[in-house]
């Protein structure tokens, strides 16, 4: 387990004992959410996945990183309905650099949906930039399907 700097809150390799807290962490931040068997396979196949839990246990985030060859690719983070606009994303947003830097990594790659813009305000506040689009890549409901936003962070 890993201190995060100044929060009091703990880092930890997330387990397969782990995913049904996650999931529903997912669903509740998420309006289309990862399926729980994402996360089983995310565990399952070695993928850099951790928690981040107050000191009372209390799951307050997570996140999701695969490497391939020099590239860092953030699949999944959240923060906690309650924990959120307190300063946890932009830390765990350090982490996952320190994380895939640990790892030999030059770049982290993510995708996120233009409709979230409260994320990619913050991803363009650290640094990412976009580089392109995946087009029809996310379900939107009624609407139908939602492009992705490709952005990459140089290490």
């Amino acid at each position: 387990m890993t201190q995060l700097q100044d929060t009091g809150l703990s880092l930890a390799p997330m387990t397969a004992a782990d995913v049904d807290e996650v999931w529903a962490l997912e669903c509740s931040v998420f309006p289309y959410p990862w399926s729980r068997g994402n996360f089983v396979d995310a565990v399952a196949s070695g993928y850099d996945c951790w928690t981040v839990r107050d000191a009372d246990g209390e799951l307050a985030g997570y996140y999701l990183l695969m490497y391939a060859l020099d590239e860092a690719h953030l699949l999944d983070v959240a923060v906690a309905g309650k924990r959120q606009r307190q300063g946890l994303g932009r830390r765990l947003l350090y982490q996952i650099a320190a994380r895939a830097l640990g790892h030999g990594m030059a770049s982290i790659l993510l995708e996120v949906r233009p409709s979230n813009e409260r994320a990619l305000e913050v991803y363009r506040r650290h640094g990412y930039v976009e580089i392109g689009r995946r087009k029809g890549y996310y379900p939107a409901g009624a609407a139908g399907r939602e492009d992705a936003i490709v952005m990459r962070l140089e290490l």
